[in-house]
Parts: structure tokens; sequence; C-alpha cells
């Protein structure tokens, strides 16, 4: 028995010595250790030797078992280190070479600029409300005070919804001002902002954008606090403390006096031309930008959420967003803000 172990032992190493490839070398560790192998037999026919042939018989199998599957295993990474370094010779690469960074996302600038205005108003006590896009006649139009005729209403400046009776795309934030103060008792101070939607299109005009609008509702408010407001946030905007502001009369049906408003112009610092002394072209050389509408709300509005307007008063503004972002990152054209190409996205 012991011959055979050792005749045994002396054909498995040889086979393994020239095996060529792990498919070979796996069928002689099947074939020689495996349950229906030769050592397995040997180790079923101790049970007919004596009990000093069982002891010496069965040390020498099992240490030669151990020895085969280490010379197994020594095998097996032989030929895996062969196998490396033929791929290294055949498929060498420089691992020093700086790998390609994959390409991920960016924040895009107009997300970015209205986190950046809820922080800026957030430190002056404002609070982000929220309202639909999809809005009815009633909050877009009749709770504003904007008449029956008015010209807002027409098919050509507004989406209305055929299978929605009375339902449009929101032309403007105003009526998540209105929803909020029919929620909410004063005094309130607010700003929403949001996608709106107008029939628009060219350089500077897009049939979606977006607004930010504030609205402040209390007891002595006056247009005083809505220029503090402004200007304050207009520096912070555009991350200049000398931007001034001026007030121009003008209308809007839902603010009473209505009133647009400048800032100084915050490429050229309100005089026109550039350090280099050639003409500003964001301001057409005057200094000055038309940021915003404003005005004191009208007391029909307050009247209509059922706010009593002889004892309150308030300011409401409204700002184009994407219009801003192009003043503030120097951007000529609206189309890029949409067109979500990582390129141009990727500079700010």
């Amino acid at each position: 028995m012991q011959s055979k172990i050792k005749s045994l032992k002396k054909d498995v190493l040889s086979a393994l010595a020239s095996a060529k490839t792990e498919e070979e070398v796996r069928d002689l560790e099947i074939k020689y250790l495996g349950r229906k192998g030769p050592f397995s037999e040997i180790m079923r026919g101790l049970k007919d030797l004596s009990d000093d042939e069982k002891r010496t018989v069965g040390k020498l199998a099992n240490m030669t078992k151990i020895e085969l599957e280490t010379a197994v295993h020594a095998k097996f990474a032989e030929l895996e280190g062969a196998m490396m370094d033929q791929i290294a010779d055949t498929e060498w690469m420089d691992i020093t070479v700086p790998g390609k960074k994959p390409r991920v996302g960016h924040r895009h600038l107009i997300s970015k600029f209205i986190d950046d205005l809820e922080i800026i108003f957030g430190r002056m006590g404002f609070q982000v409300a929220e309202g639909p896009d999809l809005e009815t006649e009633h909050y877009n139009f009749n709770q504003l005070n904007i008449p029956a005729d008015h010209p807002a209403r027409d098919m050509q400046d507004t989406f209305w919804l055929k299978n929605l009776k009375d339902s449009v795309l929101r032309t403007q934030t105003s009526p998540v001002q209105i929803r909020y103060m029919e929620a909410n008792e004063p005094p309130i101070r607010i700003v929403s902002m949001g996608k709106t939607f107008r029939k628009d299109s060219d350089a500077t005009h897009s049939p979606m954008f977006h607004q930010c609008e504030g609205l402040m509702v209390g007891e002595n408010i006056s247009i005083a606090n809505l220029k503090a407001v402004m200007t304050q946030a207009l520096q912070q905007i555009f991350e200049d403390a000398s931007i001034k502001t001026r007030f121009r009369t003008s209308y809007f049906p839902f603010v009473e006096p209505g009133l647009e408003i400048d800032c100084t112009c915050p490429i050229c610092g309100g005089v026109g031309k550039l350090p280099d002394k050639t003409p500003c072209r964001l301001c057409k050389q005057c200094g000055w930008l038309e940021i915003s509408g404003a005005g004191m709300v009208h007391p029909q509005v307050l009247e209509n959420v059922g706010y009593d307007s002889k004892k309150l008063t308030g300011f409401a503004f409204g700002m184009g967003l994407d219009r801003m972002v192009m003043i503030k990152y120097r951007v000529n054209h609206l189309r890029l803000l949409f067109e979500n190409d990582l390129r141009f996205i990727a500079q700010f």
C-alpha cells in the first residue's frame, strides 16, 4: 500500500509538471484527488488493514495528499502568473498616464441664482412661497385686478388650455401672492420664484421663463420700504455695494402707483463706458438698466383676498430671473440657458 502511494505521488507530480493549462491541472486534480480518484480508494481500503498498518499507511496517505494539493495550488499560481506576464507583454499600458475624468453634472445657472436669491431675501426676513404652474383665470387675472378686456388675456400672449375651462399656464408668479394672502394673515413678507409662460421667443425672450416676485403687506408699508429692500437686494445680487436705484412711474393693474425700477449698470458702474473707454453695450451708454416692475399693492387686490385696505398697505415687485442671470454672468443669448450644454454650464 505504501509503495502504491509513493508511485501515485510520482505520477501526479509528473503530470503536473507537463500540464500547460489551468484546465489540464483541474482535470488532474479531479482524476487523482477527487472522490472517485485513487487516493479516495486508498483511504477506503484502510479498514481492511491492521491497526499498525492503518496508522502508518494512513499517515503517509494524508501527508502525500496534502503535498499534492499544495503542488496543484502552486501550479495554478504558476500558470496564472505566466498568463499575467503574457498580458503585460502584449497589452502593455503606461499606468503613470493620467486617466480621463468622467464628465459629471453641474449646477445650472438659473438653479444657482434662485438659491442665491432665497438666501439674499431670507436675510431680510422674506419667506419662500410656491404655487402651481397651471393656474385658473381667477387667480392669474381676476384676483389681480386685471380687466376682462386687458391685452394680457388675449391668445397671442397667454397659453389657454383647450380641455380645461378657464385654465392657463401662469403668465406670472403673482398668483402665488394671491393664494398666500388668502391663506395667511398679515404681516406678510414673501418671495416666489418659478416658471412662467408667455408667447414670446427671441434672443432675450422665451415662451417659458423664470420670475421672482416679492410681496410685503402690513401696517405703514411705503415706497421707502420698497426702495430699501430692492436697493439692498440688487447690491447683493450683483455683489456691488455701489449699486443705486431709481423709480419711474408706470402702469400695472395690480399696483397703484405702478413703478419701473432701474439700477446703475453693474458692468460700467453707471458711467456708460467701460474702463477702456469703449461704450457699454449692456446699458447702451445711459448707465442705467431697467430691472423690475413694482408698486404699492392696489387696494382692490387687498380687498379681493379679504384684507382691510384702509388699515393695510403693501408693495410688490417682479423681476425676470433669466435676464438677471444674463446680466450677472455676461451671457449674451437667452438660448444658452436652456440648451443644457455642459461646455457652457461648467464655466460657472
